[in-house]
């Protein structure tokens, strides 16, 4: 079997923006993978990159050699050498798909290529539910529909603006890199209005998108951890693993990080140093399922949980699940169920549809367990390669 071409797209619907490619063989068998650069900017550098990569080192190859294929894509692309998300998301994608195809060959899920299930479902938290909240009561009313919904873990961002404001889907915050107090008691106000709506069984995290100095984080750190926080994730800049560490050495919370460390080279300083506590690898943009699940061990060799950070479409999160149905130190599930319809509806059964008093099951379809809708997606092909 031969990989004798690719389809590239770039989705846009409100506001995000998944780059999805499609492998297809000589034996007609297709693999789907997609780069989690799903918002901010970048979409089009990371299709860029996995056109790049399927003409000069992907075409041609036998889909079965999934290591091999990622040596050489790391080896001789030349930049993926401390590369950062481009160029790992471009192989993410590329990598996803390979899975996929000898998945689908053998008629098998992942995971049973993986190693097996060590679960059948996996707790969720909700993301992405706050967005358009300001106030810490409009935080607080917003936090209870998510109980309704049936889910037992959410995160928020303190101190994020409202989304509406931003046409690029980031979280823009209230201030960058310092805090005033306003901003600090407005953040304070946000967590003590949301934790006081749940009340204390259920499981809240707080994301800081590691955009304070080290010194305003660990001072309003100091203040959130009354409010008993599973983790508290990117206190600081994801390239400054060291202020990490004094972070957590300063704060009674648990330090999750890892959405912006690619490959597990990435991440062998944050467990040298022991600067976090639950790592956060994310398969579409950290080198793939299988790096992932590189990284999760060194992180077992730790003592640490994982909690795979997901922030793209429903065929990143299908290859999560197979990721996480596998993993000894899983710990929780990264989950966007409050996005458009049309978010969900580029594959014939997104896995968010599937959601049941805050948990997922594993899919047990072959691969990825998820085929495009050919129809809805032609409107955002970018590009083809190959034959």
């Amino acid at each position: 079997m031969k990989i004798t071409c690719a389809t590239i797209y770039i989705v846009r619907i409100d506001g995000r923006h998944p780059v999805v490619v499609e492998l297809r063989t000589d034996e007609g068998v297709t693999g789907l993978g997609e780069a989690a650069i799903a918002y901010g900017v970048g979409e089009t550098a990371a299709a860029g990159m996995i056109k790049d990569l399927m003409d000069a080192i992907v075409l041609g190859q036998d889909p079965f050699r999934i290591e091999a294929i990622w040596s050489d894509m790391y080896d001789h692309s030349f930049w993926a050498k401390r590369g950062g998300p481009i160029v790992f998301a471009g192989i993410s994608a590329i990598e996803q798909a390979l899975w996929d195809i000898k998945g689908k060959a053998l008629t098998l899920p992942i995971y049973e290529l993986m190693g097996g299930k060590c679960r059948d479902k996996v707790q969720l938290y909700a993301n992405g539910w706050s967005f358009r909240a300001q106030t810490a009561d409009e935080f607080a009313r917003a936090a209870e529909r998510v109980l309704e919904d049936g889910y037992t873990a959410l995160k928020l961002y303190p101190l994020a603006n409202p989304i509406a404001d931003n046409p690029h889907g980031m979280i823009r915050h209230v201030s960058q890199r310092a805090i005033d107090r306003e901003a600090m008691e407005l953040a304070v106000a946000r967590v003590a209005a949301v934790r006081k709506a749940i009340g204390p069984r259920i499981d809240l995290m707080l994301d800081m998108s590691g955009e304070l100095t080290t010194d305003a984080v660990i001072t309003l750190g100091r203040r959130l951890q009354e409010f008993d926080i599973l983790f508290f994730e990117e206190p600081v800049d994801a390239f400054d693993p060291e202020s990490m560490r004094q972070v957590a050495d300063a704060v009674a919370m648990p330090i999750a990080a890892g959405e912006r460390l690619y490959t597990r080279y990435d991440f062998r300083r944050v467990l040298e140093l022991r600067a976090a506590h639950i790592l956060q690898p994310d398969v579409g943009n950290t080198g793939g399922l299988f790096e992932a699940k590189k990284i999760a061990a060194m992180a077992e060799a730790y003592n640490l949980r994982v909690a795979p950070h997901l922030c793209a479409g429903p065929i990143c999160t299908a290859a999560t699940l197979q990721l996480d149905a596998t993993l000894t130190n899983f710990m929780i599930q990264e989950l966007y169920p409050y996005r458009a319809p049309e978010h969900f509806a580029i594959v014939d059964h997104a896995p968010e549809l599937d959601v049941k008093d805050g948990y997922l099951s594993i899919p047990d379809r072959p691969g990825l367990g998820v085929e495009l809708d050919h129809a809805r997606m032609r409107p955002f092909l970018w590009a083809e390669c190959g034959r």
